[in-house]
């Protein structure tokens, strides 16, 4: 395509076209081409339009074509472009979203999208926009474990109680072990390694201490340990600390069950530690630099929203 009309620029269009260039509110393409048909009424060479509208060639020639044919609101207005491939028929989204929960044919366990596509007769980026419409991920799958505890349901509004509501005075821990990991801070310092010397660290570290006065709840599960005949004579001397145990199978309800899954996606699954020394000291490291700028883990979901999607869980057969 070349230069085939002349541009002409009456002093109505001219203003016009000013007060677009210099509307911080209108669309850049709009701007564009108003700057297209100023420079072009300047008698200025097409690639000099171009380089001071900041356009193509082609693109000076077709906005000099729509402005010599519509005028300014040519220039302001897009020309609908041919429709497209028309929309699929409902009856054939039905039956994707019909196949899709339903069993596959065949050995495999769930549909994938070239299944879905060559069993409808449709191509796969349909199947794909047909599921992401509907929310649906066949390939997904999450695991899940009912709790059997007789006390369910009262453990349950127990444990968010504490963490919604927790009593005047007093302060709340979420207490689990995550076998042979431990966040130290020794007493002193240790001394490095030297030839002919090992690396040292006293056998003693410090150890949490809680204000005098306070209640504490301590959140724990039903591990054996805890209900361990030496742990209740503790209890009794020790009043102010008052247990909490989640349902049986249900140690999400814990809090610091976050905490555990923050650290072992973040800093465990894809590390590489050649010893339980390397292992410790990223761990260490990990929560050095998660308490430099802590978040608070809030519980926002109250106990009845729990309870009630709990019973819509399939009842585990006898």
């Amino acid at each position: 395509m070349a230069q085939t009309v002349s541009v002409i620029v009456g002093t109505e269009d001219r203003a016009r076209l000013a007060a677009v260039v210099g509307d911080r509110s209108r669309p850049l393409k709009h701007i564009q081409r108003a700057r297209i048909v100023l420079l072009s009424a300047e008698r200025l060479p097409v690639l000099a339009v171009a380089r001071g509208a900041g356009v193509s060639r082609p693109a000076v020639w077709r906005w000099q074509r729509r402005y010599a044919e519509e005028g300014v609101e040519g220039l302001l207005r897009d020309k609908t472009r041919p429709p497209g491939k028309p929309p699929l028929p409902a009856a054939t989204v039905a039956r994707v979203l019909a196949l899709t929960c339903a069993e596959p044919p065949g050995e495999a366990t769930h549909w994938t999208g070239r299944a879905m596509a060559k069993t409808v007769g449709i191509s796969l980026r349909a199947v794909q926009r047909i599921w992401e419409a509907h929310r649906l991920q066949p390939h997904r799958w999450r695991t899940f474990k009912r709790s059997n505890d007789p006390a369910f349901a009262e453990k349950v509004e127990d444990v968010v109680g504490l963490y919604m509501h927790p009593p005047a005075h007093s302060i709340v821990l979420s207490i689990d072990e995550k076998s042979q990991i431990q966040a130290l801070d020794r007493t002193q310092p240790g001394l490095p390694l030297k030839p002919g010397k090992c690396g040292t660290m006293t056998h003693d570290y410090k150890r949490r201490t809680i204000p005098p006065g306070k209640i504490i709840h301590a959140i724990a599960d039903n591990y054996a340990t805890h209900k361990h005949p030496k742990v209740r004579a503790w209890l009794a001397r020790h009043p102010r600390w008052v247990l909490h145990f989640t349902p049986t199978s249900a140690s999400w309800l814990n809090a610091v069950e976050t905490f555990f899954s923050v650290l072992s996606r973040r800093r465990l699954k894809r590390g590489i530690f050649t010893s339980i020394a390397d292992l410790q000291a990223a761990i260490n490291r990990y929560i050095e630099d998660h308490n430099d700028d802590p978040k608070p883990f809030v519980w926002t979901k109250p106990a009845d929203t729990i309870l009630a999607k709990i019973d819509r869980l399939p009842v585990p057969s006898v």
